[in-house]
C-alpha cells in the first residue's frame, strides 16, 4: 500500500514523502496513529507540490548561506576551559558553547542545534565539528579546547 507520511517515521521515511509499506502496517499502525494517510491521486498531487516548494525554500536558503559556509569551513574556534590537575576538564564543551563562540567570532547567529556533536567535548585539544546550516551545507570547524589562563579551577587569584 502506498501512503503519504505526515510525520517522520524511523526506518520508513521523512514527513511528506510517499512510501510503499505493507497493508497491515499502514492500516493497523501508521494511519490510526496519524503518521500517514492513504496515497490517493489528489493527496499525492498535494504532497508533491509541498515537497517541491520545500526544495525551493532549501535551495534559496543554501544560496543565501553559501558564503557563510565558505567562511566557516576550517574556521578555528578557541574555547578556554577549566582543567584539573590530571588534565581533565571540569564540565564539558557543548553545542551551545560552540554556537555562542562562533556567533561572536563570525558575526552571524549560529543556532545551537546546528552544531552536530555526538557527545559533549570532555578533553583538551583539537576537535573537528560539523555545523549543519541548511540542506547540504555542512562546513566543518576546528574547536580547540585550551586550559583557562590563571591556572587550575578553584584557585584564588
Amino acid at each position: 500500500m502506498k501512503v503519504i507520511l505526515l510525520r517522520d517515521v524511523p526506518n520508513v521515511g521523512k514527513a511528506g514523502t510517499i512510501q510503499s509499506v505493507s497493508d497491515g502496517f499502514a492500516r493497523n499502525y501508521l494511519i490510526p496513529q496519524r503518521l500517514a494517510e492513504p496515497a490517493t491521486p489528489d493527496r499525492v498531487a498535494v504532497a508533491q507540490a509541498r515537497l517541491a516548494a520545500q526544495r525551493r525554500r532549501i535551495e534559496r536558503a543554501e544560496q543565501a548561506l553559501r558564503d557563510l559556509a565558505q567562511r566557516l569551513e576550517g574556521f578555528r574556534v578557541v574555547i578556554p576551559a577549566c582543567v584539573g590537575e590530571s588534565g581533565r576538564l571540569y564540565g564539558s564543551i557543548t553545542g551551545r558553547d560552540i554556537a555562542e563562540r562562533l556567533s561572536q567570532l563570525v558575526g552571524h547567529e549560529i543556532d545551537r542545534r546546528a552544531v552536530e556533536l555526538e557527545e559533549p567535548i570532555r578533553s583538551l585539544g583539537e576537535h573537528r565539528v560539523p555545523i549543519h546550516l541548511v540542506g547540504s551545507l555542512r562546513p566543518t570547524v576546528i574547536v580547540e579546547v585550551v586550559p583557562e589562563e590563571g591556572g587550575r579551577a578553584g584557585e584564588n587569584e
